[in-house]
């Protein structure tokens, strides 16, 4: 039984409460009885009139019910009860996002491209970290670090939002783009540590091995989890640009992903390979890598009791003196 900050640790004592308008009716039907009787032939002799005492003798009774009731929420322990919180994180996880920026990324097989639509999901993944540090890779023939790892989410979601094609040298270096994000999570002191690789393509520039970065990754206990982003089949994309204009032409082409090496690096290290067919089941994969790694949080409780009931025991004595002294002074003829 709480009322705000207020509650009883006992309330089953508080059903005795139910005794006292009985106890009030016995008394008052049983209230001829307490006085002895004596018959006379007359009263004339006797001076009562302008008494009140008789009247209030009563008062004795209520003192006795008040005391009772006192006791009876006494030992229902009435205390007030401060609640204080602290959160504690028992599992960081650092995490970098290694997004391909390659010119098919600009590919409309997801809408309004690969490109735009990752950057939605991402940041809307980046919401939902809000006890993660993340960091931003992106890599196309080369790779760069577009943002170290981080805990402040305003600049994660911004460099996400500034993602563009054009950034780097065309290509598509896999071996490249998780080589520096393992570079940037390799001094981590994060109990977790995660990749997010993604890519639409197959390894065909830089000068690092895929599986020669897989194994740094591994050999730092370092999870990866890879995505294929593309359409089964054909899909179109970017295929020439006019250099006056700036305007990319598209060309329907086979979306060609290497599935064999994505699997193979998220089978090395621990983590799960996806493929994002639509921008609905692109959304799916990083919902389901949101959940696979939740980091571990603990909220401690301090509870700080003010107990009530010492009042209460106090209040029932001064009832008990009260209706003692009364009965030994006032109404002590009226007995």
């Amino acid at each position: 039984m709480k009322w705000n900050n207020f509650e009883f640790h006992n309330p089953e004592f508080l059903w005795l409460l139910v005794l006292i308008p009985l106890l009030a009716f016995w008394s008052f039907y049983t209230r001829k009885k307490d006085s002895a009787k004596l018959k006379m032939s007359s009263t004339k002799g006797f001076k009562t009139q302008g008494s009140i005492l008789p009247k209030l003798k009563p008062l004795l009774h209520l003192l006795r019910l008040l005391a009772l009731a006192c006791l009876i929420i006494a030992l229902a322990r009435p205390r007030n009860v401060a609640v204080s919180k602290k959160t504690k994180t028992n599992r960081g996880i650092d995490i970098v996002m290694a997004i391909d920026v390659s010119a098919s990324m600009l590919a409309k097989d997801l809408q309004p491209n690969r490109l735009e639509a990752l950057k939605r999901v991402a940041t809307d993944f980046v919401n939902r970290r809000p006890n993660d540090r993340i960091g931003i890779v992106v890599y196309a023939g080369e790779s760069f670090t577009q943002t170290p790892i981080t805990s402040d989410k305003s600049i994660v979601k911004r460099t996400i939002s500034e993602i563009k094609w054009g950034q780097l040298e065309d290509g598509t270096a896999i071996g490249m783009g998780l080589g520096s994000a393992v570079n940037r999570l390799k001094e981590s002191k994060a109990k977790s540590k995660v990749i997010i690789l993604l890519t639409d393509g197959v390894n065909n520039a830089g000068f690092v091995d895929p599986k020669t970065a897989t194994e740094l990754a591994k050999g730092n206990e370092i999870k990866v989890y890879t995505i294929g982003i593309g359409t089964n089949g054909m899909a179109p994309v970017p295929w020439a640009r006019d250099p006056r204009t700036g305007k990319i032409s598209f060309k329907n082409k086979p979306v060609e992903i290497d599935e064999a090496l994505l699997k193979h690096i998220a089978s090395e290290t621990n983590g799960k390979y996806f493929r994002a067919t639509n921008n609905t089941k692109l959304k799916e994969i990083y919902d389901e890598i949101d959940k696979l790694e939740k980091t571990k949080i603990e909220e401690f409780k301090y509870y700080n009791y003010s107990e009530k009931y010492r009042f209460l025991v106090f209040l029932a004595g001064i009832f008990l003196l009260l209706e003692f002294t009364l009965k030994n002074t006032l109404f002590k003829s009226f007995i």
